[in-house]
């Protein structure tokens, strides 16, 4: 029984039938005015709808009394666009206006009659509202009394439910609306993607210099060799710091500019990084790097910082070949370094998937695995 009452003390339930009411107030007062044109306030309708904003303020109105406190309530708040959101927009004012017709003439005739079933129970003469015929009175009327306070109860109730479902479909998202929404997600998962991928790159570019560092520096046992290992692992963990800056500022500030992040122009570095690491890096740069357009080249960076990453990580300190070449619209990236067995080291393949995600978005391909003695990997991106 609980379970039937609850929507008495819901708050909701009272805000439904209070949008019910507002459009009813215009009409009762046209009415009082002239109560044979009563079609006239429906036919306003049809010109108001056509207004694009009305439908920005019909679904602020029912978001707030119909879906109070509901986040994804699944009702537009933007202006008509196009003419079918516009028709609809006029659909739902007729049928908003026809339902606050039912509510308002429920809310007075249904508890009128409960009145007058009282009156006569008691034994008193029916008068006021005209709703029953020449009866005489008695006491079974008392019986009847409850049945139109519960018809009036479950109009109430269902009339919220039924108008909240045509707000829903009737205001809700056009098939546009729900593609951008769509394009907004899509964007900012790939924005998620991205920022995950810059972070194992560069963060795991310095982990691993910094172990690799930390280590051979107490194999040696010699102070000098630790005194630069220490030097490296510093120089290392202040860009390390400075990526992680860059990359924190990207997730505070969704339209900030990606012009700050490494390119190849600065390969220089990465390079550097890896032979303070004990690795003997040969590098072969061929073509004006600074022609490079700029979303190829920054991916272009992380992929030669993952690929040099991996080598320290699996390989250690072995010979390294590089090769940047830049020509005939493609970028030719290629890393070789004698196979070895793996070094224990953390990493579970993302970075190499990550390889293949990068140059897959740029409209190229990657090749990652053993190839003559050597592992490779061969990355090709289109410069147009």
């Amino acid at each position: 029984m609980a379970r039937y009452l609850r929507p008495l003390v819901r708050g909701t339930t009272y805000t439904r039938l209070l949008h019910l009411w507002v459009p009813m107030l215009i009409v009762s007062v046209w009415l009082y005015i002239d109560m044979s044109t009563w079609w006239v306030p429906a036919a306003a309708l049809v010109p108001a709808g056509l207004i694009p904003a009305v439908r920005h303020g019909e679904g602020v109105q029912a978001r707030l009394l119909l879906t109070p406190g509901e986040e994804d309530a699944g009702i537009s708040l933007s202006p008509a666009t196009a003419w079918r959101d516009r028709l609809r927009t006029v659909l739902w004012l007729e049928i908003r206006m026809a339902l606050g017709a039912v509510a308002v003439a429920s809310c007075v005739w249904l508890p009128g009659l409960t009145y007058e079933l009282v009156r006569l129970a008691l034994g008193h003469a029916r008068e006021g509202i005209p709703l029953l015929g020449e009866i005489q009175p008695h006491w079974s009327y008392a019986l009847l009394a409850p049945l139109p306070l519960i018809a009036l109860y479950g109009v109430v109730v269902g009339l919220g439910e039924l108008v909240t479902v045509l707000a829903r479909r009737l205001l809700g998202p056009s098939a546009a609306e729900r593609l951008e929404a769509l394009e907004a997600r899509t964007e900012q998962l790939l924005e998620r993607n991205r920022i995950a991928r810059e972070l194992h790159d560069s963060i795991g570019h310095a982990l691993t210099v910094a172990v690799v560092q930390a280590g051979a520096a107490r194999a040696a046992g010699d102070p000098e060799f630790t005194d630069r290992a220490l030097g490296a692992i510093e120089e290392t963990g202040r860009a390390a710091l400075e990526d992680l800056e860059r990359v924190l500022g990207v997730l505070r500030e969704s339209g900030r500019p990606v012009s700050s992040r490494p390119t190849l122009a600065d390969a220089d570095r990465l390079l550097e990084s890896a032979r303070a690491s004990g690795a003997k890096v040969d590098a072969e740069l061929s073509g004006p790097l600074e022609s490079i357009p700029g979303p190829v080249s920054r991916e272009g960076y992380r992929i030669l910082q993952e690929a040099l990453t991996n080598v320290l990580r699996h390989a250690g300190a072995v010979p390294v070949r590089v090769r940047i070449d830049v020509g005939d619209g493609v970028l030719v990236l290629e890393v070789r370094n004698p196979l070895t067995a793996d070094v224990p080291g953390p990493g579970r393949g993302s970075g190499l998937r990550g390889i293949r995600e990068r140059a897959a978005l740029l409209g190229g391909g990657a090749r990652t695995g053993p190839d003559e003695g050597d592992w490779q990997v061969h990355v090709e991106l289109p410069l147009s």
